[in-house]
């Protein structure tokens, strides 16, 4: 069978149950409407009444989910978790492992549909494989590049909020609505916490936890210690802003200090090869027609 039949195949079959999914999900659930109307009604009736997707598609993939949960061991979706919650994804680890294995199948399928070469076929089958995880770390990556970019401003942002006679989480719930990017959005999470009963430390150390910027785990004890030793919050952060600040002016004057380094490969596999060219190439030539 030709390849783009499989892959056209695998393609219909994956995108029917996900428009089905989204058709379902752009409503309310049956169970809610009926509810908010206050109308009451027998469990079949209620089944029936609710989209494909409710009645379906939903199901049948929650059980796909809790088979692939079963079988994969514990550590593997602990750490596809931890790489979805630093890339700020909404999806489970499930459906990244799943991913991965229909990567691999349909590459496995296309290296033997065109070289028809077993050792060919493992090798693409790993390489797709890892594809997903690839991209999810990359994403996870740039996410915490972004964050540790903009916290030292934030940080600002808190210290003259503070200096200015506003509380810790007003403060904090400024920078988030006037901030934008994965920062701001940690922060209003943070803010949430707060406001639905968790405390200041516990709300900061979910902060850190969901994240992997030393600089944010440096900041969130740095608050945690004041709160205990009755430190005053504006000097915590003023200190914590200036190291910040000289932080990033370090890491600055070091990628300075590497491009002199990066550019000699460049340097040597391209420009000089054709500077040479150009510069002894009509001797060269001359040389050779005097020989000749």
């Amino acid at each position: 069978m030709p390849v783009y039949v499989l892959v056209a195949a695998a393609a219909v079959a994956i995108s029917i149950p996900l428009a089905l999914v989204a058709a379902g999900s752009g409503e309310a659930s049956v169970f809610a409407r009926r509810r908010e109307r206050g109308e009451k009604s027998d469990p079949t009736n209620f089944l029936l009444e609710g989209s494909a997707g409710e009645r379906v598609v939903l199901p049948a993939f929650s059980m796909v989910i809790r088979g692939v949960r079963r079988i994969t061991p514990a550590g593997i979706i602990e750490a596809l978790d931890r790489r979805i919650q630093l890339a700020g994804l909404t999806m489970r680890a499930e459906m990244l492992l799943l991913s991965k294995v229909v990567f691999a199948v349909l590459a496995v399928l296309g290296v033997l549909e065109f070289l028809d070469d077993p050792v060919y076929a493992a090798i693409g089958g790993v390489v797709a494989y890892l594809i997903p995880d690839t991209l999810v770390g990359s994403v996870a990556k740039e996410r915490q590049n972004q964050i540790l970019i903009a916290l030292p401003q934030v940080i600002d942002q808190l210290r003259m909020s503070v200096e200015a006679g506003v509380g810790f989480e007003a403060a904090v719930g400024r920078a988030a609505k006037a901030g934008s990017g994965p920062l701001a959005d940690e922060l209003r999470r943070t803010l949430q916490e707060m406001q639905i009963g968790a405390s200041r430390t516990e709300a900061l150390h979910h902060l850190a936890d969901r994240n992997d910027v030393s600089e944010l785990r440096t900041f969130v004890a740095a608050v945690s210690q004041s709160e205990d030793y009755g430190i005053p919050v504006a000097h915590v952060l003023r200190v914590q802003a200036d190291e910040l600040r000289n932080r990033r002016k370090q890491r600055a004057e070091e990628r300075a200090m590497k491009i002199p380094v990066k550019m000699v490969f460049p340097l040597v596999l391209c420009i000089f090869p054709a500077l040479m060219i150009v510069l002894l190439g009509p001797a060269g030539l001359r040389i050779v027609d005097a020989l000749l």
